[in-house]
């Protein structure tokens, strides 16, 4: 199946070429996995799921390294528009250098329930483009990378955007600078709600319309998608605070995105001025106690009565409940649970702002919902609810789509969440480059055994390995964005998210591990990242499911 003769190279390190070659065969030997994968789940020339659900392990590590090989080839096709000895291509060789060995390790750890043949797996990790590939990664090399990141204090590599683009980032890296970053840490340590400040200053930006069309009053162009802006937003936001500011536009992005996709015009015209212009603010409201990322399985009623309907149950996790004054909620409208998703439909629940860490909303009829923010270990600010409908009345209007509406509310919840995990990965990058511009500047100011930190050479490999990886992120997420403006990329946003959501996880401990004692201290803003950055491989798709019910289903699917 490979080629692993390839002809000697001269240089000592690969190019990209080469790089690139050893991703493909990286990526047979995962279709082949997959392919194996349908064949022993396949009765009757159907997929059958739950036999698939027998190969966990191998779904799992097989969807991994698909978004590890696609994360490091869009690193490398970014690259290609520099020089061949630029700091640029240098940090895409390393980063490929690490994903071989990533992905040849999750390859050794299912060959068995892959049937991948491990003679062939160890063949091809002894080849010489491998060899030449791994040179990337030897210390010496990776220390003078680090090291001239720290004497040139570089905590990014260029973007790549055109210039309307850069200028966008560069209003919301100031935004982020001058107005969220000094309010993070309070907001943080004392759990307190989102000033009003940070609220404000968003809307005037225009920062709640990026996914909403202009004629709504968004930012969104009316005859093309848009979604690089909102990435590059996103991420900005989220670099001065995950919680506080990061997530402001994913709940408007997913209301928007279920409205334009189902709702009728007089719902579009009520909601999405408002929502563009940041008059309201919005909770999305899916999740149930004993449901969690199966969406068919939710249970809260929504009973027909006259005028509209009576909703009864509990949600959890429904983020920015108390501060919104509109939720977009999923609830069963047929009440036979065989149905699964059938018997679903989406509502637009109008309600009064409240303030704080629980409220009460009392109707006229009698009718009552409360809610009480769920104490978490980072991600403050925004606060996520457990909510608790009694009886509670909706208007007729309120179901999203009027009457050819009902039943679709899993088709609606789908569109809405089609940005949301790209978006997350956004997120992800963004908290990672905090965690590094901190990292990055501390490694110059803290000395130990008569030197400062990133005069180690240990430091500045954990430095280049870092910036490595945000980049890649980075990019991966801008090939995604420009994917999904053409129509594709469903995929591609959920790998994107799946990779860049653990790496978040690793550079904010690195992070972290570079402060030392200091870093676990509250007072200082990695302990921050490092807790919001655990939430990210939770929410929106938990990381199992996003790799097992998604990618591995989906790739064995088409294979």
């Amino acid at each position: 199946m490979h080629d692993n003769k390839l002809a000697p190279l001269t240089e000592t390190v690969a190019s990209i070429d080469t790089a690139k070659h050893v991703l493909n065969s990286l990526h047979k030997f995962v279709n082949v996995g997959f392919r194996t994968l349908k064949a022993a789940c396949t009765v009757n020339d159907k997929l059958d799921l739950n036999l698939l659900d027998e190969y966990q392990l191998a779904s799992y590590e097989l969807a991994f390294c698909e978004s590890e090989i696609s994360a490091a080839s869009s690193f490398l096709d970014y690259s290609e528009q520099y020089k061949s000895d630029s700091l640029e291509q240098k940090m895409s060789l390393l980063f490929a250098g690490d994903t071989f060995q990533s992905v040849i390790s999750r390859l050794k750890t299912v060959s068995t329930d892959a049937c991948l043949d491990w003679e062939e797996i160890v063949g091809f990790e002894g080849s010489q483009a491998a060899r030449n590939l791994i040179e990337n990664c030897n210390s010496n090399i990776v220390a003078s990378l680090g090291e001239r990141i720290s004497a040139e204090e570089i905590s990014r590599l260029p973007s790549g955007l055109n210039e309307e683009k850069e200028l966008v980032r560069e209003t919301f890296h100031r935004f982020s600078d001058e107005i969220v970053a000094p309010l993070a840490e309070e907001i943080h340590r004392e759990d307190k709600d989102i000033p009003q400040v940070i609220i404000e200053t968003a809307a005037d930006l225009g920062c709640f319309g990026t996914c909403i069309p202009e004629k709504y009053g968004g930012l969104q162009p009316d005859e093309a998608a848009d979604s690089l802006s909102m990435i590059v937003v996103t991420e900005e936001l989220s670099r001065g605070s995950l919680g506080a500011a990061g997530s402001l536009i994913t709940r408007p992005e997913i209301a928007a995105r279920a409205l334009l996709a189902g709702g009728t015009e007089g719902q579009q015209q009520n909601w999405l001025p408002r929502l563009a212009a940041g008059k309201i603010l919005c909770a999305i409201s899916i999740t149930e106690p004993n449901t969690g990322s199966d969406v068919a399985a939710v249970t809260l009623k929504a009973k027909a009565t006259e005028g509209g309907w009576l909703l009864n149950g509990n949600k959890t996790w429904c983020t920015f409940a108390g501060r919104s004054e509109l939720i977009v909620m999923l609830c069963r409208t047929n009440p036979d649970l065989s149905l699964g998703y059938k018997g679903l439909s989406m509502f637009l629940i109008e309600k009064p702002p409240f303030s704080g860490h629980q409220f009460e909303h009392r109707q006229d009829g009698g009718g009552k919902l409360t809610g009480k923010a769920i104490a978490t270990l980072g991600y403050r600010g925004m606060h996520s609810f457990d909510l608790f409908f009694e009886d509670y009345f909706v208007p007729t209007d309120s179901l999203l789509g009027g009457k050819e509406g009902e039943g679709r509310g899993f088709y609606y919840t789908m569109a809405g969440f089609s940005g949301g995990r790209i978006q997350t990965a956004a997120r992800a990058t963004g908290l990672m480059q905090a965690a590094f511009d901190r990292a990055l500047n501390y490694s110059k100011e803290r000395s130990v055994f008569d030197k400062t930190l990133n005069q180690f050479q240990l430091t500045q490999i954990k430095l280049a390995r870092m910036l490595a990886t945000i980049n890649a992120c980075r990019q991966f997420s801008y090939s995604v964005a420009r994917l999904m403006d053409n129509g594709a990329g469903q995929m591609e946003a959920s790998l994107v998210k799946l990779f860049s959501c653990r790496a978040a996880e690793w550079v904010t401990r690195e992070a972290m591990q570079i402060h030392g004692g200091m870093g676990y201290a509250e007072e200082s803003a990695v302990s921050r990242y490092f807790a919001d950055a655990r939430v990210l491989s939770i929410f929106e798709g938990a990381e199992e499911v996003l790799a097992l019910k998604v990618i591995a289903r989906e790739l064995v699917r088409n294979i």
